[in-house]
């Protein structure tokens, strides 16, 4: 394992405080050190967008990255590169689906948030269309999956998000015919490795645990070397297929039963169960850990706390309206967006309590909704919809 520690070392150095490279942050946890939480939300800017889309967009330096699809069969995929101060766009570019445009009338082509190693950008849609581009827009590889793997797809429109991991990007795609994971050369776009996985559509993402790809199915998680695709451990206890495990002093926070914390081993034994707990049950959304507090967010709109040393449960607060994207947060503030649009301050503090809203500008006719995570940089919030990308300050300053 000491190459790959070094090998992440080395591909991480390019990376700012501020970034949010990927889904939910540097380590897909949701959080980011270095971020404030505006105290006072209100509109910084807004930048139109071309197409539809519910992946997060990333934030690399001073640049924010959005993906989108339009067209009739939603066929025209969008990378998109916007100033982080000021929401100018810095370049656009286009490419044409390969693959299966089909999806659900709720979800959109551009389902999958891109990645960053902090000098490139990489971009899947829910064709399996994957491609690469360097921070000033320039093309460096392209990959229609369909091609070499005709039968991955499902009806409902594909989602997982790929990570980085070292010189590696780790992307599921997961469904019920030709299921798969591999790991792909950031420089080249070529299989460093593919494995065969469960048959069942799978919407959640791979996160990283120590240098270790964690892939997560219906069947549980697998701990993969990033480098070689080799099987480090295996935790076969079923997982969800829409809420993605999250990260955090180096315990893994499955979606599994409920919420269950795993200690993972380095020895190849399947990882440790520290506590199990239903009654935090995450729904499709991924749970947040700040401090020693995990929360998840229910269908009906509920947060739930517990102990992440123990499993204890907490509070619980109602928010308002229904979610479909993740909670971010940094040091004890959370932050929620629901479907239609109210952007919700949380203090964790104590028994938790909402401290401002803002509701974000949505279009009435058609009905559009909020699907996506926010992102988190310096004392901004990032979130899109179908139409628009905003970021949101503090009022307060």
């Amino acid at each position: 394992m000491r190459r790959t520690f070094l090998s992440i070392a080395l591909a991480t150095t390019s990376l700012a405080a501020a970034d949010w490279p990927q889904f939910r942050g540097p380590e897909s946890t949701g959080t980011v050190a270095d971020a404030v939480i505006p105290a006072k939300p209100k509109l910084d800017w807004t930048a139109p967008l071309p197409g539809r889309g519910l992946a997060s967009p990333i934030i690399v330096g001073e640049k924010v990255f959005v993906t989108c699809s339009s067209g009739p069969s939603q066929e025209r995929l969008h990378v998109i590169c916007f100033s982080a101060a000021d929401g100018k766009k810095l370049w656009e570019r286009q490419l044409q689906a390969t693959g299966r445009t089909m999806t659900h009338p709720k979800t959109s082509i551009a389902a999958c948030t891109p990645c960053s190693d902090g000098k490139s950008v990489f971009a899947l849609w829910s064709s399996n269309d994957m491609a690469a581009f360097d921070l000033d827009g320039g093309l460096l590889w392209v990959r229609g999956l369909t091609a070499d793997y005709p039968n991955a797809s499902n009806s409902l429109g594909m989602a997982s998000s790929p990570i980085v991991i070292g010189g590696t990007v780790v992307t599921l795609i997961e469904n019920d015919s030709e299921s798969y994971a591999l790991g792909l050369d950031v420089k080249t776009g070529r299989n460093l490795w593919k494995l065969d996985r469960p048959k069942a559509a799978n919407w959640c993402s791979p996160v990283s645990w120590k240098g270790v790809a964690i892939l997560q199915s219906s069947k549980g998680l697998l701990g993969v070397n990033p480098e070689t695709g080799s099987t480090l451990w295996n935790y076969a206890d079923g997982a969800s297929t829409m809420s993605s495990s999250v990260v955090a002093n180096g315990i893994i926070y499955a979606p599994s039963n409920g919420i269950t914390a795993l200690a993972p081993k380095s020895n190849g034994e399947a990882p440790e169960q520290v506590w199990r707990s239903k009654q935090i049950n995450p729904s499709t959304i991924s749970p947040l850990v700040l401090g020693d507090r995990i929360f998840s967010i229910n269908s009906a709109g509920v947060i739930a706390t517990a102990d992440t040393k123990t499993g204890d449960n907490g509070w619980k607060l109602r928010l308002t309206g229904s979610f479909s994207g993740s909670p971010v947060g940094s040091g004890k503030t959370l932050v929620a967006v629901s479907e239609k649009g109210l952007l919700q301050i949380v203090d964790t503090a104590a028994e938790g309590s909402v401290t401002a809203t803002l509701q974000l500008p949505l279009k009435k006719e058609p009905e559009e909704l909020i699907l996506s995570t926010p992102a988190l940089s310096g004392g901004a919030i990032f979130i899109r919809a179908d139409s628009a990308l905003w970021r949101v300050g503090d009022g307060a300053k």
